[in-house]
């Protein structure tokens, strides 16, 4: 039999996904549950559109930046820089030999392996801003604990990504030092760091970058540079001041995006 499809010359058109279906109407109950005052969250539509009028105050100063304010954010902001550099320094330097710990292409030993993983499974589990809870009460506030707390996030992050790509080198040279009678020491140094270096500088510098983010959060919890003077400005809820901060922070974040991303481009 002779379909209108096969008469016209276009394939028939495929019939609809009941999966997809399903999932879109699975979806709608499980956001309109979560969003219910019995089972979930209590969400008000109308009082939240209501409660966007006590935003205009706050909107009108934002866009309305006081820039006599600016030269008082220069200091917290080299700061940050300070403390961004300082933790990616020492972090993605000890995250280098870590790495090579927690790769089965360089550590056939299954208990090393293991354990390194496991902990640094455990370093990634723990957020940056609960690392900068725990140092703030150690050490008090200040950029010490802001530092302490992105070497811990810098060390889980390289570490991760650099192990991964330490799976996936060329076995060709690492066979060729094997055959060559090296040590295991010597197989890593000749064999396996040159061909994941600028895989390195790379995540080192979106370490790097991501410092600069996060140590803004970190502000707020007393750790230090332009997240405690943000913090500041905010209790005080003098937003023409915040509005300076913002836009200082987007500058200076978007500068140091693009010449990361411009530098990593020319290494990988």
């Amino acid at each position: 039999m002779t379909t209108a499809a096969q008469v016209s010359g276009r394939p028939a058109k495929p019939p609809r996904s009941r999966a997809l279906i399903a999932g879109i109407v699975a979806f709608v109950v499980i956001t309109a549950i979560s969003v219910s005052e019995r089972f979930g969250i209590g969400l008000d539509i109308v009082e939240l559109i209501g409660d966007l009028w006590r935003v205009q105050p706050i909107l009108e100063q934002l866009v309305s930046p006081n820039w006599e304010f600016l030269p008082k954010v220069v200091d917290p902001m080299l700061e940050t820089l300070q403390i961004a550099i300082i933790a990616a320094f020492i972090g993605c330097g000890i995250a280098l030999p870590i790495s090579f710990l927690a790769s089965r292409t360089t550590v056939p030993n299954r208990p090393t392996l293991t354990i390194t993983r496991g902990i640094l499974s455990v370093v990634r589990a723990i957020p940056d801003f609960l690392y900068a809870l725990i140092f703030v009460a150690a050490v008090g506030i200040g950029p010490l604990p802001g530092i302490l707390a992105l070497i811990f996030f810098n060390i889980g992050v390289v570490a991760k990504l650099l192990s991964e790509t330490i799976d996936g080198v060329d076995p060709g040279p690492i066979e060729a030092a094997d055959a060559g009678g090296s040590t295991r020491t010597q197989m890593v140094r000749w064999s396996v760091l040159p061909q994941v270096l600028p895989n390195y500088v790379a995540f080192s510098l979106y370490a790097f970058e991501l410092n600069v983010r996060a140590s803004t959060v970190l502000g707020f919890v007393g750790a230090g540079g332009i997240g405690f003077l943000l913090k500041v400005q905010y209790g005080f809820s003098l937003w023409s001041n915040v509005s300076v901060i913002i836009i200082s922070l987007f500058v200076v974040v978007f500068f140091i995006e693009i010449v990361s991303i411009r530098l990593r481009r020319r290494l990988v």
